[in-house]
């Protein structure tokens, strides 16, 4: 298990150093709109030997989130010196590495931004390895067609979460309730593998996944062919396999599907060297 405490740099908006904060101490204040709204964003990056991996794809996601969100657009530099500040005090191995950058003090009018690195979850990496059952289900809000945002408002998504692990699954992948197609799963984009064929759903609502986008592009190099398609449940239910890809989590396999279970593909390492060869390309 990994004790290693969370490393914290505040993050000035306009444009000041970033300075370190101790963990053990409030940061927080009561009218932020991180805690009385859930309004802000966030982005979460995986650290790997000593740099944050996929930079630039979490970079551009992250601005669009704060322009959906009408938030002041952030500095890729005074973000990208927090984030190295953090990594430098945090040490060595794997780590979670999060942004996150919130509307602000009601009575001030400023926003709150922070920057934290801290240990990878344990049941998160032996999801990575041993896989997950993941249940089916409507999303029953509304995502904006046009950049959906990665919000801080994560209350919905993580009833549905709880309600899931009381049936005995693992995960959950939303599916939409005008059309039926596979939408994303809670924290993760969806991507089935059928021979050399790999399929992302792409449907209004969808998050932009930075970790399906550089392992399509990978992917794509080494021969295989990658593409963005509506797609049913059925169809996942085809595949040689289907996988739940994130940042941190980086890739972990459904064994479950509801009640379809599948069987470990032929090539799962070569799925895993493949995944883990486009994040550190």
């Amino acid at each position: 298990m990994n004790n290693k405490q969370p490393v914290i740099y505040i993050v000035e908006p306009y444009g000041g150093s970033a300075r370190w904060h101790n963990p053990n101490l409030p940061m927080v204040f009561f009218d932020d709109a991180v805690v009385t709204r859930g309004d802000g964003v966030f982005e979460s990056l995986l650290v790997r030997d000593g740099h944050p991996v996929n930079l630039q794809r979490h970079f551009e996601r992250f601005s669009n989130s704060a322009e959906v969100m009408d938030l002041a657009a952030p500095s890729f530099e005074k973000w990208e010196e927090a984030t190295s500040l953090a990594i430098a005090e945090y040490g060595d191995g794997e780590a979670k590495c999060t942004w996150t950058y919130t509307r602000g003090r009601k009575s001030t009018g400023h926003p709150s931004c922070w920057v934290v690195v801290q240990p990878i979850a344990e049941e998160v990496l032996h999801q990575r390895e041993k896989g997950v059952k993941a249940h089916v289900t409507e999303r029953g809000w509304l995502v904006p067609a046009d950049l959906p945002a990665k919000t801080l408002n994560y209350a919905a998504t993580m009833a549905t979460m709880r309600q899931a692990l009381k049936k005995g699954f693992d995960d959950v992948i939303f599916t939409d309730p005008r059309t039926g197609n596979v939408l994303e799963g809670a924290t993760s984009t969806v991507v089935s593998f059928k021979g050399k064929k790999l399929r992302t759903p792409a449907s209004p609502g969808i998050l932009p996944g930075t970790t399906q986008a550089a392992l399509f592009e990978h992917a794509t190099a080494e021969g295989w062919r990658c593409k963005s398609k509506e797609m049913t449940i059925k169809d996942l239910e085809g595949a040689d396999s289907v996988w739940l890809v994130s940042s941190v989590r980086v890739a972990t396999r459904v064994k479950q599907l509801g009640g379809h279970k599948f069987k470990a593909p032929d090539n799962e390492q070569e799925i895993r060297d493949l995944i883990d060869a486009a994040l550190n390309s």
